[in-house]
């Protein structure tokens, strides 16, 4: 599948290189595609490096993986390609400003909500949002695999979140519609407050059954 990863930080990187490996074609969008360590990273993964616009156009599924203050301009720059598409959201609404992590959009908001609205054709689902980069593709845990909770308001969309999931080595339960990212975005400052204080990010979310 032709595969589009908006944003170049450790998330686009790591998804990127991870949907490369599992034989999707992928096109790494991002403001400066030109960038020595980028043009290094396409080289090692096989994928492409391109702007924001070139990976919105190539993908059939797409990722936003940005940080929060740069996705409305992303978005923008991105252009008119998302009509119809998958829209995998691993962003997570972040302030640090006070030197501790906390959501800028919460109460009766979320994330996902948020890009829901601003790409009003796609269909958004929040994934990866609740774990570190290292362990988004393949995660190894000695307890099994983790659990990754995913919302979106388009059961076919769902489906293939689901599909991605599996290939890449989680456990996947569907909370429900977009507004149930409200949840998941406070879960991730759990997961990044367990980083903070214990020194380390090798960590994941796991649903025990009786």
């Amino acid at each position: 599948m032709n595969t589009g990863i908006l944003g170049s930080g450790d998330v686009g990187q790591a998804l990127g290189r991870g949907f490369a490996a599992h034989g999707h074609a992928v096109r790494l969008g991002t403001r400066s595609p030109e960038r020595d360590e980028l043009q290094q990273w396409a080289a090692d993964t096989g994928a492409t490096v391109t702007t924001f616009d070139g990976a919105a156009d190539f993908g059939d599924l797409l990722v936003l993986a940005v940080s929060w203050d740069g996705v409305e301009n992303a978005l923008h720059l991105a252009g008119n390609h998302f009509a119809g598409k998958t829209v995998l959201d691993a962003t997570n609404p972040l302030d640090f400003s006070d030197g501790t992590p906390r959501l800028a959009v919460s109460g009766n908001d979320s994330s996902g909500e948020r890009v829901q609205a601003w790409l009003p054709n796609a269909h958004i689902v929040k994934c990866f949002n609740t774990v570190g980069a290292a362990y988004m593709v393949d995660p190894d845990f000695p307890d099994g695999p983790p659990t990754m909770f995913i919302a979106g308001d388009d059961e076919g969309a769902k489906k293939q979140a689901g599909d991605v999931l599996d290939a890449f080595g989680w456990e996947h339960i569907d909370l429900g519609g977009i507004e149930q990212s409200r949840y998941l975005d406070a879960l991730a400052i759990i997961w990044i407050t367990h980083a903070m204080r214990s020194g380390g990010g090798g960590h994941a979310f796991k649903l025990l059954r009786a």
